[in-house]
């Protein structure tokens, strides 16, 4: 075998190996994501876009790299750069974020309790400078070393340290009284549900835009009305599931449940545009995305 021919191999042996550990990690990945930006949403396009950048890197890595905190490092670095365009577009400088804390300003042992960290909103954490976010996700809800933190932030374990009990700290002061308003479900997503709940596939396929797409994680995008028709196809085939409208994030969405009565599964997230639908996010293969979801359900308005 030549020379060409063993790097290729080396190089598809790589990319087999690195998307095994894309899929096993990618919850956590998306437990990261989406309280550094501050969305359960917008923290899975954090690892969609962070992922499609690995896969396009395999080639400029070796055999021997750790590839879970090389991905993290990704995940990171992509999170970072959705938060500086989001500050770009609102006027905010998101430099500041990254001032050091003084390391002997808080004692870094007096800490929240993991279980306590991961019941806090999202949204909370978004009001935490940058380091002191990452490190406290990192260390209170993934569970990661100080030693790795300081790796991939890299930052000295000192400064971790202050970070997190500054970070930590911020957490215990934030109100836990703030909600979100609920939104009034619009004509077109109630519609939208109730011929979903019916099993009318044909009146569904009715609604989609010519320039539909589907976005589904773990699965490539699919375009066009004919192509995204068959969406309903799937769910034709699938076990009985039941939709509705709910709020998440200020968003219409749409909750995904094996019955009417039991605890949502995943969500469904639509855009519209002349009462038409132009994107579908599914997410059924990613469920990982409820976790930490303060979503209203626009009937009751019971929260989950």
């Amino acid at each position: 075998m030549d020379e060409v021919a063993l790097e290729a191999e080396a190089k598809n042996t790589l990319y087999a190996v690195l998307a095994k550990e894309a899929d096993a990690v990618r919850p956590e990945l998306h437990r990261y994501a989406a309280r550094l930006v501050g969305s359960v949403i917008d923290g899975e396009d954090v690892i969609q876009d962070a992922l499609v950048s690995a896969f396009a890197m395999v080639g400029s890595i070796s055999s021997g790299t750790p590839l879970r905190p090389w991905l993290f490092r990704i995940v990171h670095n992509r999170a970072i750069d959705a938060l500086r365009q989001r500050s770009t577009r609102r006027s905010e400088p998101l430099e500041t974020a990254f001032d050091l804390a003084d390391v002997s300003a808080v004692d870094p042992e007096d800490a929240l309790s993991r279980q306590e960290t991961v019941r806090i909103a999202l949204a909370h954490f978004a009001k935490l400078p940058v380091p002191q976010r990452s490190a406290v996700i990192l260390k209170d809800v993934l569970g990661e070393s100080i030693a790795d933190i300081s790796a991939l932030l890299g930052l000295s374990t000192d400064a971790v340290k202050a970070h997190l009990s500054r970070g930590r700290a911020g957490l215990r002061s934030i109100s836990e009284s703030e909600s979100e308003v609920p939104l009034s479900p619009s004509a077109e997503v109630l519609n939208f549900a109730a011929l979903f709940n019916a099993r009318d596939w044909t009146a569904l396929r009715r609604l989609l835009a010519e320039d539909v797409r589907l976005r589904q994680a773990r699965r490539p995008q699919v375009s066009g009305a004919a192509n995204v028709g068959r969406f309903f196809s799937y769910y034709a085939d699938y076990p009985r599931v039941w939709i509705e409208p709910a709020c998440l994030e200020g968003r219409e969405i749409v909750l995904v449940s094996a019955a009417p009565s039991a605890a949502p599964a995943y969500f469904m997230l639509l855009e519209w545009r002349d009462q038409k639908i132009t994107l579908i996010r599914d997410h059924r293969y990613a469920t990982y995305v409820m976790e930490g979801a303060a979503v209203t359900r626009a009937a009751s308005q019971r929260e989950y």
